[in-house]
């Protein structure tokens, strides 16, 4: 009977290292947002994410104007965009959640959800930034963040279904259109 538990023992052992390798959902992830405040994603349930790194003082930037728009046009269809400002690249974003928000207002009316300025590479990522770009976490793919404006999309179910490259103007992506359009 003492092998019998052992054995049992060692099997739940093992179910449990599994469990704990599981990729999280999307939905269990909170951040801070760029006023300070908690961002639960679990609230997105039923909405279709497009996840954004920015940056202020890249080549790339100007495609808040675009997101924008896209954000306007789609929103009333359960599309959310998500902004996480990061200094990853170039160190193109500088300035302080404070000096981002200001900066996004004036110059480009972001009204889509920004976050706080996070890591999204190297040993400092953001747990959703892991998430987002390992396939032992989302369950699907590795794909690294390459430069700033790089776009995930989450489907309504939370699931990861691609990501968009960073100089590839969110207005003229057939990713988006398509991801859209289901």
């Amino acid at each position: 009977m003492t092998k019998t538990i052992l054995t049992f023992i060692i099997a739940m052992m093992g179910t449990l290292g599994l469990a704990q390798n599981k990729a999280k959902s999307i939905y269990d992830f909170k951040v801070k947002s760029i006023d300070g405040s908690t961002f639960d994603f679990a609230t997105l349930k039923g909405k279709k994410l497009i996840i954004v790194n920015t940056a202020s003082q890249c080549g790339n930037t100007p495609q808040y104007s675009d997101l924008e728009e896209l954000y306007k046009k789609n929103k009333s269809k359960n599309l959310v965009i998500i902004g996480f400002p990061a200094n990853n690249f170039g160190g193109q974003e500088p300035g302080t959640d404070k000096e981002i928000q200001s900066f996004c207002s004036k110059k480009y009316a972001v009204t889509f959800p920004m976050m706080s300025k996070i890591s999204v590479k190297g040993a400092g990522m953001a747990p959703i930034y892991k998430w987002l770009t390992e396939k032992s976490m989302n369950g699907i793919k590795d794909e690294p963040v390459t430069w700033n404006f790089q776009k995930f999309l989450i489907d309504e179910k939370g699931n990861w279904v691609g990501s968009v490259a960073s100089r590839t103007s969110p207005s003229k992506s057939k990713e988006i259109s398509d991801f859209l359009a289901k």
